[in-house]
């Protein structure tokens, strides 16, 4: 931290007033390191005549009535408002503390500071890495729509004219196709890692390493030796983590784990999980079907929502697992380096004869999964993009218990109960599934801020992604050893 004490020192920020210091004593922190923001700092005496700026500055101030004012674009001090109280300032809202005779406080995120607590509720910086494909244009857009909440600062992307067009939309300061210019810009304190899988661990360890909080698409990484690095990195560090596990907030699967937590099933003793999301036939070759850039395919992709759902249902853990697994599709069309959004158009306006070349996917489209569980339960899990296993035909989830079965219907919504007492299951609810709404107000930035504040989180993070390429990887290995794989 760099200190500069005993003479009084006068802000001029964005709006071009001066804020006296006063009287009180100063330690200025970190302000020459966040630049590209108007305003100076000037203190004759000290000789720090540079201009840079003055955003999420933190004044630590010494006097006899101490009190700590954190902002995030401008300062507002007032020398006898009693400590706990709360001063406003334009558009901005500090809390005011008494922290004895000295502290020092890290300015890069106010908010990590305990002190604080809830009543500041941080705004967020956000860099997106791969920000203009199949996920990057949803979460932007949600983004844009929680302003209280977060702002968007940086995107990376490959193709320049998508870059260009998102940086209206968002109003962004950075676009590049250099991952390192987004992880590395001052105003970015969340970065977005939803690139191809073989392109999330760098990005992912430089956030950690500059104390960055991290969105990180599942699978962590190609396998679990790069989970396990991306995860060790935040495991011991106070930042804010979320990894988008999404069949958790689905209401018919919460209501599904209520039933299991309730003990109406009695023990669950085996499960069936059906995820196919079957695609148009002639949709073309994208990145998911490149063994160089996709974990595993469909093991992977879907098979880390699955598996994640059923953990968090049941409460436990896979102990091994047999996998037979392949693309079953045949060649694809190859029309270039497209996104799946776009291959899905083109796959659903065309037909394969429309295609001059087809190239064949080279990671599984198809996976039947056994599991043991470690409390000696077992499991089937079938996991499929293949255009032909339909998912309209039977439910996603069913759970076998000691005392009844439950099924669970993603597509309807109806959850279903065999009580063995009669000759039909009974409906016990129908939970239709309009969205998800906003993920990132309701579900991302609480967590963020969550982890941020204690470490822990009811939202899935890089835990419960380390858990889900646990069992991606020892399925993955399993179908190409031909045996059981302990996870």
């Amino acid at each position: 931290m760099r200190k500069r004490g005993g003479a009084d020192v006068a802000f001029t920020g964005p709006s071009r007033g001066t804020h006296e210091v006063g009287r009180l004593r100063v330690t200025l922190a970190s302000v020459k390191s966040v630049l590209k923001h108007p305003g100076s700092v000037e203190n004759p005496e000290c000789g720090f005549h540079d201009s840079c700026s003055v955003r999420r500055t933190v004044l630590v101030l010494r006097s006899s009535e101490l009190k700590r004012v954190a902002h995030d674009n401008r300062v507002k001090l007032a020398d006898k408002s009693p400590a706990g109280s709360r001063l406003r300032y334009e558009r901005l809202e500090f809390r005011v503390q008494r922290l004895g005779k000295k502290a020092d406080i890290d300015t890069r995120d106010a908010t990590r500071n305990p002190l604080l607590g809830h009543n500041t509720m941080h705004k967020f910086g956000v860099g997106v890495i791969g920000a203009t494909g199949y996920i990057g244009t949803p979460y932007r857009a949600e983004i844009r729509q929680s302003p209280d909440d977060a702002r968007i600062v940086a995107l990376c992307a490959r193709r320049r004219d998508r870059l260009e067009a998102a940086a209206k939309e968002d109003s962004a300061e950075l676009i590049t196709d250099d991952w390192r210019e987004v992880v590395e810009h001052p105003d970015v304190d969340v970065v977005m890692v939803l690139t191809p899988d073989a392109l999330h661990i760098e990005p992912a360890l430089a956030a950690a390493e500059l104390g960055k909080h991290l969105v990180c698409e599942k699978p962590l990484g190609m396998d679990v030796g790069e989970a396990d690095r991306i995860w060790g990195a935040y495991r011991e560090k106070k930042l804010g983590h979320f990894v988008p596990l999404w069949t958790r907030y689905i209401p018919a699967f919460q209501r599904a784990r209520q039933i299991v937590t309730e003990g109406k099933l009695g023990e669950v003793r085996a499960i069936v999980y059906r995820w196919h999301n079957p695609r148009p036939l002639a949709t073309p070759f994208t990145w998911r079907d490149d063994a160089s850039l996709s974990s595993a395919g469909s093991i992977a992709d879907v098979g880390s929502h699955a598996y994640d759902a059923l953990r968090w249902t049941l409460g436990e853990q896979a102990q091994r697992v047999l996998a037979h697994a392949r693309p079953i599709t045949p060649e694809k069309p190859d029309v270039g380096a497209i996104d799946l959004e776009e291959a899905l158009t083109w796959g659903g306006e065309h037909q394969l004869a429309d295609s001059p070349q087809l190239r064949q996917g080279a990671t599984p489209d198809y996976a039947n999964v056994a599991i043991e569980f470690e409390s000696g339960a077992v499991g089937t899990m079938v996991l499929s993009h293949a255009p032909v296993l339909s998912m309209q035909l039977a439910p996603e989830l069913e759970l076998h218990g000691t005392e009844a079965s439950l099924s669970v219907s993603r597509v309807t919504g109806e959850l279903k109960l065999d009580g063995r007492g009669g000759d039909r299951p009974e409906l016990v609810d129908t939970l239709p599934f309009p969205g998800f709404g906003n993920r990132f107000s309701q579900y991302v930035f609480p967590a963020l801020r969550e982890r941020m504040e204690s470490g822990s989180s009811d939202h899935p993070g890089l835990d419960d992604g380390w858990f889900a390429q646990r069992f991606t990887n020892a399925a993955s290995r399993s179908a190409l050893e031909g045996g059981w794989v302990e996870v």
